[in-house]
């Protein structure tokens, strides 16, 4: 089984990288849903805040890795040849997931602060921040936990600076080249 993992900062386009993935018939896993899940079955509210302190009691309780041993499961679950798993956040995660599938390969997504805090405010999620200010506060949290680590671990880096279209174009081309050295 081929895993991508795909790692960056919140805004910086792993969600729109899953979409293209799945358009291409690529299952998705994303992270955070484990973290969703452990929010609402604890009964607390969903936003950025419970977000990073559900985040937080997982790692004190399980390690740095809690995320991605909880994650494993689902994607062992999707029986396909490629899973994407969106939205690695630290570089122990990279090591139990290379560990685990010998078949790993981490995307790393780049795009400048002020892009991501634009995106963030367009796309509406639930959990997502209302300001900048808190944008610099869930940054400073997620590098914290080993992120700026694990971008570095990536194997190769996409810059999503310009069009949705120009990055789209370039995930594609990514995407086939896995699939490809899969064959």
């Amino acid at each position: 089984m081929r895993v991508i993992g795909i790692v960056g900062l919140p805004g910086s386009g792993k969600g729109e990288f899953s979409r293209i993935a799945e358009d291409l018939d690529i299952p998705v896993v994303v992270m955070g849903d484990s973290i969703r899940e452990y929010v609402r079955t604890s009964g607390q509210t969903l936003s950025d805040l419970s977000m990073g302190e559900a985040s937080a009691q997982l790692r004190a309780k399980m390690g740095r890795d809690a995320i991605a041993q909880l994650t494993i499961p689902r994607v062992e679950a999707c029986g396909t040849e490629v899973v994407i798993i969106d939205g690695i956040r630290s570089e122990a995660e990279v090591v139990l997931f290379r560990r685990h599938f010998p078949d790993f390969y981490l995307v790393g997504v780049a795009c400048p602060d002020a892009v991501r805090l634009e995106r963030i405010f367009s796309r509406g999620r639930e959990d997502d921040v209302v300001s900048a200010a808190e944008l610099i506060a869930r940054d400073k949290r997620e590098r914290g936990w080993g992120l700026d680590a694990a971008l570095g671990m990536a194997d190769v880096t996409v810059m999503n600076d310009g069009t949705i279209e120009e990055y789209g174009t370039a995930v594609r081309a990514l995407l086939r080249q896995c699939l490809e050295e899969r064959a």
